[in-house]
């Protein structure tokens, strides 16, 4: 059972992704998204589409660009930047090629979630035309604007440190 927030729709998408030799001694292989595609075909993951020059077109496989209410300041702020971007990221793994489609994602904050990791390869390439009128929809339907409240900050006491229970001072 998968627990969501009311509202949230996932989007199928697939992904192609390109492996080429790697122009460092350190690395066999250099891997980079290529492109989101809106349906995938009915092929595995990892599925060869075509080699040339010592490149070759992978279907990484398919997955879902989920929406969720709670994050359409995110999804908003990524529609004005110039331009738009969509995230993929692809996780290493035992099994051949060495790499798995993880996550496809529309929203920055989740991208620089999994740029922090480290271990993830994170692409972005522009966010599809195809794609863009759904992301729109649903921030009109869904984006409640919030007020920011500022805290205001108590005033510090600088004998707190130095007080002990029953009326001591220090150590």
């Amino acid at each position: 059972m998968r627990l969501e927030v009311p509202g949230t729709i996932r989007i199928p998408v697939a992904v192609l992704a390109e492996r080429r030799p790697a122009a460092t001694r350190w690395a066999d292989w250099s891997w980079r998204a290529v492109e989101v595609l809106r349906e995938a075909p009915a092929l595995p993951p990892w599925t060869v589409l075509r080699e040339e020059a010592g490149r070759t077109l992978f279907l990484a496989g398919a997955a879902e660009v989920v929406l969720s209410p709670t994050d359409t300041p995110n999804y908003r702020d990524n529609l004005t930047a110039d331009p738009p971007l969509i995230w993929v990221v692809l996780r290493p793994v035992e099994a051949e090629p060495g790499l798995a489609l993880h996550a496809v994602t529309v929203d920055a904050g989740e991208a620089q979630l999994y740029a922090d990791s480290g271990a993830d390869l994170l692409e972005s390439l522009p966010l599809p035309d195809w794609l863009r009128p759904t992301v729109d929809a649903f921030i009109a339907e869904h984006h409640v604007e919030r007020a920011r409240h500022k805290r205001r900050r108590e005033e510090a006491d600088p004998e707190a440190l130095g007080k002990r229970p029953g009326g001591r001072r220090g150590p």
